[in-house]
C-alpha cells in the first residue's frame, strides 16, 4: 500500500526518504543530464542541480515534483547554452520510474518488516512517481506521504507533521532513515526524532545522527538496537 499510513498502537515505525536512500537518485538524474546537456559534464551538472532544486522547492512548495524537475532542467540547459527539443523538459520525470533500486534495499526492508516494523516513505515527489518506485522496490509499505499532496518539501517539517497527525505514532518508537543530511537528518534532529544517516556519499555533517551506515545493510539490526520490541 502506498496511501495514508494507518494508526497502530504500540507500533515501531521506520520512515524513509526514497530517492538517494532506497533508489539511486544520483545515477538516474546523472544519466539524463549527460544525455541532454553534455556527456562528460555530469558531475558539474549534478552539483548545480543540487543547488537549483532546493531553491525552487522553497520558492514553490505547492509545485508538483515533476514540474520542479522540469524547471530545473530548463534552467540547466539555459546555463549550458543548450536548447531542449519540445517535450524534453519532462525527461527527468519520465525517466524516474526506471531509476535503479540499491541492491541491498529489498532484503533489508523485508527483514525489518518481518520483525514488526511499520514502514512509511516521506518523499519530495508525486504520488504516481513514488508508486512506480515502490513497485520496483518490491516490498510492501504501510503508507507514504508525498510533497505534492501536502504542499511542503523537506527540509521543511511538513512531512513529519503529517506523519504524526495520520499515525499517532509514539516519537519514542519512531526512527527516520535517510541519505540526505540536508533534506532529512538535520530537520528530523531538530524535531527530536531518532535518525539513521545512510551516508552513501561519505560526507561529513552535523548534527550527528543516532547511527551512521554506509548503506542499508544491517538496517534491521540497527533499528532493533534503537527501539526494542515490546
Amino acid at each position: 500500500m502506498s496511501g495514508d499510513p494507518e494508526p497502530a498502537e504500540g507500533a515501531r515505525w521506520a520512515t524513509f526518504d526514497c530517492y538517494g536512500t532506497l533508489v539511486d537518485w544520483d545515477s538516474g538524474i546523472r544519466a539524463v543530464l549527460g544525455r541532454l546537456l553534455g556527456a562528460g559534464q555530469e558531475a558539474e551538472l549534478l552539483r548545480r542541480y543540487h543547488e537549483l532544486e532546493p531553491a525552487l522547492q522553497r520558492a514553490r512548495p505547492t509545485a508538483r515534483y515533476r514540474d520542479v524537475m522540469a524547471e530545473v532542467l530548463v534552467e540547466l540547459a539555459k546555463e549550458a547554452g543548450t536548447r531542449l527539443d519540445p517535450g524534453e523538459e519532462q525527461a527527468l520525470g519520465s525517466s524516474l520510474p526506471s531509476w535503479p533500486v540499491f541492491p541491498e534495499v529489498r532484503g533489508e526492508l523485508a527483514r525489518a518488516r518481518g520483525r514488526g516494523w511499520r514502514l512509511v516513505i516521506l518523499s519530495n515527489t508525486d504520488r504516481d512517481l513514488l508508486d512506480a518506485s515502490i513497485e520496483a522496490i518490491g516490498v510492501e509499505f504501510d503508507g507514504a506521504i508525498v510533497a505534492s499532496e501536502i504542499g511542503s518539501y523537506k527540509p521543511a517539517h511538513g512531512h513529519w507533521k503529517a506523519f504524526y497527525e495520520r499515525t499517532g505514532a509514539d516519537p519514542r518508537r519512531h526512527v527516520h532513515v535517510a541519505q540526505s543530511h540536508f533534506h532529512d537528518i538535520a530537520p528530523a534532529q531538530q524535531l527530536g526524532i531518532t535518525t539513521i544517516w545512510v551516508n552513501r556519499l561519505h560526507e561529513r555533517a552535523e548534527p550527528a545522527a543516532a547511527r551512521e551506515l554506509p548503506d542499508l545493510r544491517n538496517l534491521a539490526d540497527v533499528l532493533d538496537e534503537l527501539v526494542s520490541d515490546l
